[in-house]
């Protein structure tokens, strides 16, 4: 099996792109079939519409009903076939990304991707994570290639919620730690082959980026401004964890975040700050050193990310729950065999619970 990198054909980053939306649609379509949610719409419709005007593009706007579900894809598919579009764009978050190129891909259409938060390396993927219509993990879908163009305005991801790039950055400090699970294993990637050397330098950097950037990247977010450093942490959330993650592999902590979803309590949560929780339990399981999970676990206290399963919404500790989490995070269907251990679901539940009193002795310390 050969060595393979992937990306989407085209990455755009900057202040007020979205106005340039019909301007890089130019090579592969006429007329966009824009999946976005009500409110999202909202805030995008009059920079999209005005480049539309701009280079004389037919827009049809189609309202996301919530899920990533099999449900909601074919229900697009027909919607799609009907519209005369020739092309799907799909704005908003991960859930919208990935329902953007599960459509495209079974419509046979090319697809852009316009993250409105930074909160997901979903943007950059040629991946679509499949849920139930009530939330819980189903399915990987695996796509035969990238989106197309993936445009990224950081005027307008700087004025979502800081909690969202914060998510992101959660998403993002599992690339690494799975990367290298990925590489001592030697498990393959999610594009049907195994890790390059720049792909893990991808993942490092992506790394290194959230401790350089990530607290400064907050402050802007809160405060609503554009500044480098949360140019830097947008990049580093979409763009270096998106490659990092589908080129190099995933692991622990995104199968534990998929045993998660299990847990009701947990669906107040994003994406990003489970995938954190679980990376504080890869490193538990893999026992790192005392410095490594110091750095990881004070990374997440200084920028908010779950260090318990209180801070998960768990506030009653049930250990038939727990086990189920490490049950469904050990299926054969999920990653948790890309670790370079040999891993049970009693070993895993154990984690869960060891890495919940170290982010409480690490709160305590704080005090």
């Amino acid at each position: 099996m050969a060595n393979i990198i992937g990306s989407p054909e085209r990455y755009v980053q900057g202040r007020g792109i979205l106005g340039e939306l019909c301007k890089h649609l130019q090579n592969i379509g006429k007329a966009p079939f824009i999946l976005v949610s009500e409110s999202g719409k909202g805030r995008v419709k009059e920079p999209i519409e005005k480049s539309a005007k701009e280079y004389n593009t037919k827009l049809s706007f189609e309202i996301f009903q919530g899920e990533c579900s099999r449900n909601e894809i074919d229900r697009l598919v027909n919607v799609y076939k009907e519209s005369g579009c020739d092309v799907v764009v799909g704005i908003g978050g991960g859930k919208i990304h990935d329902t953007a190129k599960a459509l495209a891909y079974y419509a046979e259409a090319p697809v852009v991707i316009v993250p409105t938060i930074a909160g997901t390396d979903a943007p950059c993927s040629a991946l679509s994570v499949i849920y139930t219509d009530d939330g819980a993990f189903e399915d990987y879908l695996f796509l035969p290639k990238n989106p197309n163009i993936v445009l990224v305005d950081t005027e307008v991801i700087s004025s979502a919620p800081a909690r969202l790039l914060v998510s992101g950055m959660g998403d993002a400090l599992a690339t690494y730690f799975e990367a290298r699970a990925c590489m001592q294993s030697n498990s393959p990637n999610f594009i049907g082959g195994y890790y390059t050397i720049t792909s893990m330098a991808i993942a490092r950097l992506c790394y290194d980026t959230l401790l350089a950037n990530g607290i400064q990247a907050l402050v802007s977010a809160q405060a609503k401004v554009c500044t480098k450093a949360l140019e830097n942490i947008v990049e580093a959330n979409t763009y270096l964890s998106g490659i990092g993650f589908e080129s190099c592999g995933i692991a622990a902590a995104h199968a534990i975040h998929n045993g998660f979803t299990a847990i009701h309590e947990t669906h107040q949560c994003y994406h990003g700050e489970k995938v954190a929780f679980g990376t504080l339990t890869q490193l538990v399981l893999e026992n790192a050193s005392p410095e490594e999970f110091e750095e990881v676990i004070n990374f997440c206290l200084d920028v908010g990310l779950p260090t318990t399963l209180e801070d998960l919404g768990i506030h009653e500790i049930k250990i038939d729950e727990i086990m189920k989490v490490a049950e469904l995070a050990c299926s054969p269907n999920d990653t948790m065999g890309n670790m370079p251990l040999t891993l049970t679901p009693e070993i895993v539940c154990d984690a869960i619970i060891a890495t919940d009193r170290l982010g409480h002795y690490f709160k305590a310390k704080r005090l």
